[in-house]
């Protein structure tokens, strides 16, 4: 017996040699599924993932060759042995070249049969232990990315250790670059789910269309074009998570087809007329306010109770600031490492310029400044010529002398304001975000000091 279950597809017209194949294969101890018909093995293939294949190259309508194109264009990882009684060198090239593991020809021993197929689910075992390997390594760096000492991440950090293991859908909320895929990735690393898949989609990147082809996938021939049926990522999924990013941009339509799949943990490819079953558990992220959505008639009252089981919100940089320099310099290892340079330090100046800006990107934002600091910087250490003007210029603009007088806090302000409102080109909105206030806020101290915008 082996050391777990593999299920192998013997696909042969003749069928003395397929009855033969399947025999010694399940003595071996392996699950075997056997067709004659090429147009059945291709048809078995689009409904599930073998571990291997034996084919014959020549059949009618349907040949080996096309099976074996077919089934790696799907599954890539799936391997596969041709059989034939036509041995020629060039047919063992293309089937070489098609991805085939080996190459058999008939009349054929049934020890070397056997030892091919050790052979072959063995690279296919080393294949799939390495994905799995690289999957973890990304769950582990994941949470690795979650970096902060302040008293406000430790209280999101202590939330995602008790919700990680509940196995409930979760709703992060924050604004854009707080690192909601980063927190989604520690909830399903810390899961019972953590040994399988972890599929993000961002649902406010696709049409309407594309979104319900790539959750859903489609059937063959559901449109034109669609020469092959195609999994979606929900069924992908499958006891994993689904982390559904920006879902407050999902169309009203495709959020209810999303509700059937929560509710009913079942789904149908575009095309589809047999529902599929699938256990999946449900991580959604916005920026938005889906109470507001939902007040609006924008985002469906059911399925924000659906998803909102649990909710995690995440803080702004803004209001975590204590974590700055630890961020900063979390990124400054990790990017000058990714450039091959010896940066080790950031100055005290730079870090303050750092740390008394509001970041209205957030983490993401830092990140991008540090990446673009080791790129431009030439010494070991930081400086603030090496930030973006913005930066540096805020610095310079807010705490500049008028006159030969230092401004009262009333003239520091409406300069500031004035400031701020001429990079943003008018756009009270940006600017408020920049200045850490709300876009009423804003509004009254520009009627106040009777600002020009």
């Amino acid at each position: 017996m082996q050391d777990q279950e593999w299920t192998i597809l013997v696909v042969d017209d003749e069928r003395i040699t397929r009855k033969n194949l399947q025999r010694v294969l399940e003595k071996e101890g392996y699950r075997v599924v056997s067709t004659e018909s090429g147009v059945e093995a291709l048809k078995l293939v689009e409904r599930q993932e073998f571990d291997l294949i034996l084919a014959d190259l020549k059949m009618k309508t349907v040949d080996g060759m096309r099976l074996l194109k077919e089934s790696k264009s799907r599954y890539p990882e799936t391997e596969v042995i041709m059989i034939t009684a036509y041995a020629t060198v060039d047919t063992a090239v293309e089937a070489m070249k098609e991805g085939a593991y080996q190459y058999v020809a008939k009349p054929f021993k049934l020890d070397e049969v056997r030892k091919i197929v050790r052979e072959a689910l063995y690279k296919r075992k080393i294949t799939l232990e390495n994905q799995r390997l690289r999957s973890d390594l990304e769950g582990r760096e994941g949470q690795s990315e979650i970096v902060g000492t302040s008293p406000e991440i430790k209280t999101v950090l202590q939330e995602v250790r008790q919700i990680g293991p509940t196995g409930s859908n979760i709703l992060i909320t924050g604004e854009s670059g707080t690192g909601k895929e980063l927190f989604a990735r520690s909830i399903h690393h810390q899961s019972s789910r953590s040994e399988n898949r972890f599929v993000t989609f961002n649902c406010g990147s696709f049409t309407e269309d594309l979104i319900a082809n790539e959750l859903f996938g489609h059937e063959k021939d559901a449109y034109t074009g669609a020469t092959t049926s195609k999994k979606g990522l929900l069924e992908m999924a499958d006891k994993g998570t689904v982390f559904l990013d920006e879902i407050g941009d999902m169309p009203l339509s495709m959020q209810v087809k999303l509700l059937r799949v929560i509710q009913e943990q079942e789904l149908m490819r575009v095309g589809g007329v047999e529902p599929i079953q699938v256990d999946i558990r449900f991580i959604a992220a916005t920026h938005r306010d889906l109470k507001h959505e939902v007040e609006a008639g924008r985002f469906r009252q059911d399925l924000y109770y659906r998803l909102n089981v649990i909710s995690l919100a995440l803080p702004p940089l803004a209001q975590r600031q204590g974590d700055i320099p630890v961020l900063a310099h979390h990124f400054l290892v990790r990017k000058t490492w990714e450039a091959g340079k010896e940066i080790s330090e950031i100055a005290p100046e730079t870090m303050e310029l750092l740390e008394n800006y509001s970041w209205p990107g957030n983490v993401r934002e830092l990140e991008n400044v540090i990446e673009r600091a080791v790129a431009l910087s030439n010494r070991s250490v930081i400086k603030p010529e090496v930030l973006p003007e913005y930066l540096r210029a805020l610095t310079i603009e807010t705490y500049r002398h008028m006159g030969s007088s230092v401004p009262t806090l009333e003239e520091h302000e409406i300069e500031y304001i004035r400031w701020v409102l001429q990079k943003c080109r008018g756009n009270k909105t940006k600017a408020a975000q920049i200045m850490g206030i709300d876009r009423v806020s804003l509004w009254r101290k520009i009627k106040r000091y009777g600002i020009e915008v």
